[in-house]
């Protein structure tokens, strides 16, 4: 079960940096909660764990892999459909966890930084620990096509509060800024691998819409 697996991880991360176990506890209870949440399809702990699953298999091209596996935890930590700064929420609900550690304050801002690139998917001060960050949690686009299939209707249910005209056009939106940018993904292993892959889906999506 990936829940036990995230739980294990979170407390080998959490143990050099706090005594405290039931701080450990209590805050994994609270990740799976918030990632529990009845309104969320895709934005769920198998989210999560699909991430971590990246990291392990590409850690060595991390330099911060405590870092980036903290930012992966929290990333989608508010997730709320109708708001506009859940990306600024979550970096704030890790700074939060984390001053009450001895977490070192220059990574906590490391973490947050990673986890509020995902509002824009930008990376201006060029940190290759964000493009990969970015591109792990973009890695659905690529994906088969059932598999990307079932992400999309995935993400309708987490929309199901709009009628399908103002989703389309929400998503229709969404999708044809993926096309329009001159590479969906910022790092030469996911462009050389799932680039093409990746435009194919949204393509295929983009005319189910239609």
């Amino acid at each position: 079960m990936y829940t036990e697996t995230l739980q294990n991880l979170w407390q080998q991360l959490l143990e050099p940096y706090t005594k405290e176990q039931s701080l450990i506890d209590e805050s994994f209870e609270q990740i799976v909660a918030q990632y529990s949440q009845p309104h969320r399809h895709y934005h769920t702990l198998h989210h999560v764990y699909t991430l971590l699953q990246l990291l392990l298999e590409h850690s060595d091209l991390i330099a911060d892999n405590e870092n980036f596996l903290l930012a992966i935890y929290f990333h989608d930590a508010v997730y709320d459909v109708k708001a506009a700064d859940n990306e600024e929420r979550s970096a704030m609900a890790a700074a939060e966890f984390l001053f009450q550690t001895t977490y070192p304050a220059a990574d906590i801002e490391g973490v947050m930084q990673l986890i509020r690139a995902t509002k824009t998917h930008e990376n201006p001060g060029n940190n290759p620990d964000i493009d990969y960050f970015l591109d792990f949690d973009l890695s659905i686009l690529s994906a088969p096509a059932d598999t990307y299939n079932a992400y999309a209707q995935q993400i309708r249910a987490e929309y199901s509060i709009y009628e399908d005209e103002v989703y389309h056009a929400g998503r229709k939106k969404v999708l044809q800024h993926f096309l329009d940018l001159p590479s969906i993904y910022k790092t030469d292993l996911f462009r050389d691998k799932r680039e093409a892959i990746a435009r194919q889906n949204i393509t295929a999506e983009l005319q189910s819409l239609s």
